[in-house]
């Protein structure tokens, strides 16, 4: 009997998952900022959950290695319902950070889907499976912000409610369209690793410490977080940023503008991961193409730091958006290519813990910069980290050669 496919399955489930991420990052700043809260305590929630992230993270991998996916993705998925539901009804900031919390503790929806992924797909398959969950990503930051959009015109409370429906709705797939899968019967080991390879905790430093003594996958490593950081301290800064910095129609950006410009980022992140990245990879190769990236991103948030006219905005997030679609897949490709097969598991968790570690520094970085109105002054730090990207690509080339 042929086994049902579980791709279409894990497309919609990390589809709705990124949805209702997606409609919370235009206004999770703004929603802090009805209670009260500075521009640094708001942008302390994305560390927060990033923190929670980081310690529980390998803890729920470790945990679906002895149970199974399945049963790990749902728990994530209903921390991840909880959290937003708190959210949605907070009547104080404190509660918006319990909110936080509970969504970061069970947080390791993305990781669990790769990982069903690659139990379930042959290696020769695993690169085009992958290409789907970009594709998930695309599709969210398009769809997630222009429902921000419409919702937050009727209160800020309204797209969080949303979210946590979508967050159910992705519960309700796991549990329905997800084929369950049995337990590893044997425990992973050097010598059988599994598809996912061995999965290593927090502070297992020296094991991490062996990938960053190879030249290649050291830049590669470094790289990847520099990217990280310039993202995140664009996506923890940006509604800040905007609604000090632009107008539409004689009032400051709202969630409802906000979330515009992400979902015009979200649709040319579409048409990148629809096969243009694909196809400059094929002729021009992963290398150039985050060399490509990393300008195109600096460039971009140099830009952004200096305009003021908001119609610029369509300048300045096209050029930075082809970097962010460039950057993500071929740095993960080159990483995983620098890595054995039975390292995927643990270069994908490193991957995951250096993601945590720059949205754990970049935002607090972000909220003090906004906070005390050095508002170009954030955007350029974005743009350094990108130019930092470039630099240490090059620095990669002579050891590779060597």
């Amino acid at each position: 009997m042929m086994r049902r496919s579980p791709l279409l399955p894990i497309f919609l489930i990390v589809l709705v998952d990124i949805l209702g991420m997606t409609i919370v990052i235009p206004l999770l700043a703004v929603y802090a900022e009805s209670f009260h809260a500075t521009a640094f305590e708001a942008t302390l929630l994305m560390p927060t959950f990033a923190i929670c992230q980081l310690v529980a993270g390998p803890i729920i991998g470790r945990a679906s290695d002895r149970t199974g996916r399945r049963k790990m993705l749902l728990l994530s998925q209903l921390g991840t319902f909880i959290g937003f539901i708190v959210m949605a009804r907070a009547t104080a900031l404190w509660i918006v950070f319990v909110a936080r919390i509970i969504d970061g503790a069970t947080a390791g929806n993305l990781s669990l889907a790769q990982a069903y992924i690659a139990d379930n797909t042959e290696p020769k398959d695993r690169a085009k499976s992958f290409a789907l969950i970009g594709s998930a990503f695309g599709l969210g930051f398009l769809v997630g912000p222009g429902i921000t959009a419409m919702l937050a015109g009727s209160s800020l409370s309204t797209p969080i409610y949303a979210a946590a429906g979508l967050s159910m709705t992705s519960v309700l797939c796991t549990f329905f369209l997800l084929p369950g899968e049995p337990p590893p019967q044997a425990p992973v080991t050097d010598d059988a690793p599994g598809p996912g390879g061995k999965r290593l905790g927090l502070l297992q430093w020296s094991a991490y410490s062996q990938f960053f003594a190879r030249p290649a996958l050291r830049s590669l490593l470094i790289q990847f977080f520099l990217y990280m950081f310039a993202f995140s301290t664009f996506t923890s800064g940006f509604a800040l940023f905007a609604e000090r910095r632009f107008e539409w129609h004689g009032h400051p950006f709202t969630p409802r503008e906000i979330g515009v410009v992400f979902a015009y980022a979200g649709f040319l992140g579409i048409a990148l991961q629809g096969g243009l990245v694909g196809r400059l990879v094929k002729r021009f190769g992963e290398e150039r193409l985050v060399s490509w990236g990393f300008t195109t991103l600096a460039i971009g948030y140099v830009l952004l730091g200096t305009i003021r006219d908001p119609m610029m905005l369509i300048v300045t997030t096209t050029i930075a958006s082809f970097g962010n679609g460039a950057l993500r897949p071929g740095l993960t490709a080159l990483i995983t290519q620098n890595a054995g097969r039975h390292e995927q598991g643990v270069v994908l968790g490193l991957n995951q813990s250096l993601t945590s570690i720059a949205a754990i520094l970049a935002p607090p970085l972000a909220g003090y910069l906004i906070g005390t109105q050095h508002l170009t002054a954030w955007a350029w730090v974005a743009a350094a980290a990108g130019a930092g990207g470039l630099i240490a690509q090059s620095l990669l080339r002579q050891p590779k050669q060597a």
